[in-house]
């Protein structure tokens, strides 16, 4: 019985043994396919941005300068008014009344003027103490002048009632866009230099001032690079402006930087400026909110890489770079402003191959099949923070 037990054993053994030697490992898989590219190198200048308000160049209440009834109004609310537009028409007749009147004693001065002269010329045609006493004479010449004087008052109240009458004509001061009537016709208009009626409201609107707020930091890099242009006694008002609305992905509206405060806040820290944009579409309105962005610095030479190359590790953020054994490296970068389409970072090198397609591939430390790209392309749809 054992000896028919090892003679099976010995004849299936080299069956079991064919068997192992006809069974090899799976073969490894390929390296993952990734694109890469060099950096794009542009100069472009480190930029701040900064969040501020639209407001108008002209803010006018329209208030009257004399009282009366409101007998016309000559506009739609909302609309756009030029400078000269008649507005409003106050109840002209009391006030055509009240220069006839003043042109009367006008008229009245001016011949009591005439007599005054004429009985002051008798006077002198005649001798001083033997017709007429120097007494007389004297209050002939203080006639006389007492006339000249009420002339020119009558002269002034005859402007005077011309001016009120002028007055009821409501014009447009600047031109702008008016807001809506404050009072209907028929009611009584309150003029002069207090307790007035305000009739409406103008703002201008091209162009349009935008104001925002810098802080000191800032202010003191501004002022030390406007110190290295030719017109450094602006202390930065030449700086380039673009601006941007809340629903817009790029800054696409250029406007310059116009003005400065000459102090800074003590409270906040901070100094108001003012930039100054062309409006010919009235796309901007005073109060809207917008960003604007500064030039921070000269233009200098900058890498920039495509969205799609940067990874994301909890609060870091990194870029594959692959190595002369085709080994991909993680690098970690700062990133900076978005430009065309592609992101300023820093933390990497000009000659460094960056994997611009195919980064969910691609494992830190493991090899990696890359085919190379000209350089980080712009994609097709641009993306701009």
């Amino acid at each position: 019985m054992r000896t028919s037990i090892i003679a099976a054993i010995v004849m299936i053994a080299p069956a079991l043994v064919a068997c192992g030697q006809g069974q090899s490992k799976p073969a490894p898989p390929p390296p993952p396919q990734v694109t890469v590219a060099k950096p794009v190198i542009r100069q472009i200048a480190d930029q701040d941005e900064y969040v501020g308000r639209f407001v108008a160049v002209d803010s006018i209440e329209v208030r009257a300068r004399v009282s009366g009834y409101l007998d016309a109004i000559h506009f739609q609310d909302g609309q756009i008014v030029r400078k000269g537009d008649p507005l409003f028409t106050i109840d002209r007749r009391p006030f055509e009344t009240a220069l006839a009147q003043a042109r009367a004693s006008l008229d009245q001065a001016k011949a009591n003027l005439a007599f005054a002269e004429a009985d002051l010329q008798r006077a002198l045609s005649v001798a001083v103490g033997t017709v007429i006493t120097q007494q007389t004479l004297d209050q002939r010449n203080q006639a006389k002048r007492v006339a000249q004087a009420n002339v020119a008052a009558q002269e002034q109240a005859v402007r005077q009632a011309a001016l009120d009458v002028e007055f009821t004509e409501l014009r447009a001061p600047v031109e702008g866009r008016i807001g809506d009537r404050r009072v209907a016709v028929g009611n009584l208009v309150t003029g002069g230099t207090s307790g007035t009626t305000l009739l409406a409201t103008i703002e201008s609107v091209d162009p349009i001032r935008f104001e925002f707020t810098l802080d000191e930091g800032s202010y003191v890099r501004y002022s030390r690079l406007a110190k290295h242009a030719a017109d450094s006694a602006d202390l930065g008002l030449t700086l380039p402006v673009r601006l941007k609305l809340i629903d817009e992905t790029s800054f696409s509206h250029v406007g310059r930087l116009d003005f400065v405060d000459n102090a800074v806040s003590r409270t906040s820290g901070t100094i108001r400026a003012r930039a100054v944009f062309a409006n010919p579409g009235r796309t901007f309105t005073p109060g809207m909110f917008g960003r604007v962005q500064l030039s921070a610095a000269p233009p200098a030479d900058t890498l920039l890489v495509p969205e799609a190359a940067i990874g994301a590790e909890q609060a870091r953020k990194y870029v594959m770079v692959v190595d002369a054994g085709n080994v991909a490296r993680p690098k970690y970068v700062t990133l900076g402003p978005a430009v065309d389409g592609l992101r300023v970072v820093a933390g990497i090198a000009p000659d460094d191959n960056v994997i611009v397609n195919g980064l969910v591939r691609a494992r830190p430390g493991a090899k990696v099949a890359p085919h190379p790209q000209a350089t980080a392309a712009v994609p097709t749809k641009t993306k701009v923070d």
